[in-house]
């Protein structure tokens, strides 16, 4: 375990820079699960005691309301960390981590890693930018979120997805359509409205999850007309 471990390990950015001795010492106390498609990795309020990484799966970070709906916070995939931010507050999850497929995650205990920070300054900054990262993005999304209707939200995702320069192409959603809809803030039947009028306005084709784009120039037309 511990050999696997360190060999995932130091391909991260995290942990790329560390020693060998510094990261035998992060793998020597790392811990692997394995879980099935749906399993709940923590609950919100659970306490949290260090970090996890994911080697293979996805994972949804979400929170409920009272009445039962759920938000999706965000999305981690393989190469991924989620938690760290709770751990350095010694603090309990503010949300709720649930695999979306069957997932192998490794678990970072979190004495020894902060021990390991305070003798390593470079892990330490590269960790916060790391977070920082991670923060940027969610603050994007609450300005896109607050900013943009949900015809824009749904193109500038498929133009992002697309990537930058193609003019035409195939997009596959990582997630199902609810909780696609669910991470970019929209209800699963407005999801689909958009859809819809995405395929009648700019041609997009919807196969399952696999959204062919045709002309990716009339998707931009429809966020600067919004």
């Amino acid at each position: 375990m511990q050999a696997s471990a360190s060999r995932f390990l130091q391909h991260l950015p995290l942990f790329a820079s560390c020693s060998p001795e510094h990261l035998q010492q992060i793998a020597n106390v790392t811990t692997e699960h394995r879980y099935e498609k749906g399993a709940v990795l923590f609950q919100r309020g659970d306490a949290c005691d260090g970090m996890h990484v994911l080697v293979y799966g996805k994972v949804k970070l979400s929170v409920s309301s009272r009445s039962g709906s759920e938000k999706v916070v965000e999305i981690i995939y393989p190469g991924q960390s989620f938690g760290e931010a709770i751990m350095f507050m010694t603090g309990s999850y503010p949300v709720m981590a649930q695999t979306l497929e069957d997932a192998l995650v490794l678990f970072v205990p979190a004495a020894p890693l902060l021990a390991l920070l305070d003798s390593d300054p470079q892990l330490a900054r590269r960790m916060l930018a790391g977070l920082s990262m991670r923060l940027h993005g969610l603050l994007q999304d609450v300005a896109s979120y607050s900013l943009q209707g949900a015809v824009a939200r749904v193109v500038s995702y498929l133009l992002q997805a697309l990537g930058e320069g193609e003019h035409a192409g195939a997009v596959t959603l990582p997630v199902n359509k609810q909780v696609m809809a669910s991470r970019l803030n929209l209800t699963p039947e407005t999801f689909s409205r958009v859809l819809q009028k995405l395929s009648e306005q700019a041609q997009i084709v919807v196969e399952g999850r696999e959204i062919h784009i045709p002309d990716a120039n009339k998707l931009q037309q429809l966020i600067e007309v919004a």
